[in-house]
């Protein structure tokens, strides 16, 4: 791995909601419901239901990082999960912070597909080495990425289950 980083700030990160928000009304996408990431989509999910005046958000757990590019072999959805009844015949916009391996994408939108009538999904990066091709992203990179919520250690320490 390389040792260049992508700093990403949380000025920056309000142009790319915004940035993002256009992209989907520029193509006539109207999301019934924004499905965010967490941990690290849940922002977006949010900023870009206030840009899209969506009201129905949602999020779905899914671990799968557990270091600076490590991961676990497959991704793993944590419950509470949404039903996927709940979800039937909506246009549903995914949004995350990067598309990476694209695994946790791929996981998401496989769940997801049965039961939507359509699943874009809105990053606010993508790598060239990513499975799933987002339909709407920010900015490409390579390099490993520090998140303005992401960079600094916690304030608390905490051991075991979420750490």
């Amino acid at each position: 791995m390389s040792d260049e980083r992508e700093t990403l700030t949380y000025e920056q990160f309000g142009v790319a909601v915004r940035d993002l928000a256009q992209q989907v009304a520029d193509d006539d996408f109207r999301p019934d419901i924004v499905l965010a990431i967490a941990r690290g989509g849940l922002g977006l999910g949010m900023g870009l239901g206030y840009a899209l005046g969506v009201k129905n958000l949602s999020a779905v757990n899914v671990e799968y990082y557990t270091g600076v590019d490590t991961r676990l072999d497959v991704p793993i959805m944590l419950p509470p999960t949404p039903s996927a009844v709940d979800l039937s015949g909506l246009n549903v916009l995914i949004a995350d912070d990067v598309a990476d391996t694209g695994r946790t994408l791929e996981h998401v939108r496989a769940f997801l597909a049965d039961h939507v009538a359509q699943a874009r999904i809105a990053v606010v990066y993508e790598k060239s080495r990513s499975v799933v091709k987002p339909d709407y992203t920010w900015r490409r990179t390579e390099a490993w990425i520090d998140f303005p919520w992401s960079s600094e250690p916690p304030v608390v320490s905490r051991t075991g289950v979420g750490s």
